[in-house]
C-alpha cells in the first residue's frame, strides 16, 4: 500500500537507517532542514525531517519511478499515537494524523519503535 496523506492506513512501517534515504529526500530538503527518523514498508517509505513529514511511493516493476508527497507540520490539526502493551509478542504502535486540508493518515509501526519521539516531534512544531 502507498504510503501518502489521503488514505486510510498503512501498515507494517519498520525502521531504517536516516541515511538510507538521505540520497531520496535530498533535493526536496530546504536549508536548515535535518532527517529525524525514517521508516519503510517493503518498498515505500516515511520520513519525519524538523519541518514536515515526506512519503516516498515507490512504483513500477523495477522501482526507478517515485512519487513524493510532504505535508508540513503546520498543517497538522490534530494527532494522536498509540503505545504497544507492556509484553506483546509482537509490539506495534500507531499514528493517527488529522490535516487541516481534510486529510487523514493513519500509520502501524512494527518493532521497537519510539512512538513517543514521534509525538514529541509532531508536538514540538504543531503546538
Amino acid at each position: 500500500m502507498a504510503v501518502n496523506f489521503n488514505q486510510n492506513s498503512v501498515f507494517n512501517l519498520k525502521p531504517i537507517d536516516t541515511a538510507s534515504v538521505r540520497n531520496e529526500v535530498n533535493g526536496l530538503l530546504i536549508n536548515g532542514e535535518e532527517i529525524l527518523c525514517a521508516f519503510q514498508t517493503i518498498r515505500d517509505q516515511l520520513v519525519f525531517t524538523n519541518k514536515r513529514i515526506i512519503s516516498i511511493d515507490v512504483q513500477g516493476i523495477t522501482g526507478k519511478r517515485k512519487s513524493f508527497a510532504t505535508m508540513p507540520y503546520s498543517k497538522i490539526q490534530f494527532f494522536s499515537i498509540q503505545t504497544p502493551g507492556f509484553i506483546e509478542l509482537f509490539p506495534d504502535s500507531e499514528l493517527y494524523l488529522v490535516f487541516s486540508s481534510g486529510f487523514t493518515a493513519k500509520f502501524e509501526f512494527k518493532g521497537q519503535v519510539d512512538i513517543g519521539k514521534i509525538g514529541r516531534i509532531i508536538s514540538e512544531y504543531v503546538l
